[in-house]
């Protein structure tokens, strides 16, 4: 696997960066030709967490983890076992899923991770109103939740707004 390691609010020296090949290195063994494969991580500094953030495209699915520690090093760790629960908790959805464009996965390991199906539990159904992103913050904090869907007032489009990690907030336009 090549990488393309940098540092935000921060040098990446290269004891790091050895680490972190080493340790990204190992998910090798799930793809089929990794050399085609590039990892980009992004180390970035939050206060005293220091926050590890995992991209690997691959021509049919993404994977990507994002973790914070105290440590570097122990954030390394995190989101390397992180991507790899992700591949061995889904070796069978991405079968199916992607059927015959799996060139990318090597699914000959075993998995100890019990199967569960993914259903719809829930269904709902949402009058949009039109409204401002500050009306959406404000309707979505006052309801408590992660997220919230609304009719945005500038565009009539159908606009997802949603709270961040950091504590920000993000916004995901429809067309």
């Amino acid at each position: 696997m090549k990488f393309n390691i940098h540092g935000k609010k921060m040098e990446v020296t290269e004891p790091i960066k050895n680490y972190i090949e080493a340790k990204i290195g190992k998910l090798d063994k799930y793809f089929d030709n990794p050399d085609e494969i590039t990892a980009t991580v992004v180390v970035k500094v939050r206060g005293i967490e220091q926050i590890v953030e995992t991209t690997i495209p691959t021509k049919t699915v993404i994977l990507r983890g994002e973790e914070s520690h105290k440590d570097l090093y122990a954030a390394i760790d995190l989101v390397s076992e992180k991507i790899e629960r992700q591949i061995r908790k889904n070796k069978t959805k991405m079968k199916k899923a992607i059927k015959n464009s799996i060139a990318d996965f090597n699914f000959d390991f075993e998995t100890d991770i019990k199967e569960e199906e993914d259903k719809i539990v829930k269904r709902k159904k949402i009058e949009t109103k039109p409204m401002s992103e500050e009306e959406a913050i404000l309707q979505m904090n006052l309801l408590d939740h992660s997220f919230f869907v609304f009719k945005n007032s500038n565009g009539d489009s159908i606009d997802i707004i949603y709270k961040r990690k950091d504590g920000n907030y993000g916004i995901i336009e429809t067309e």
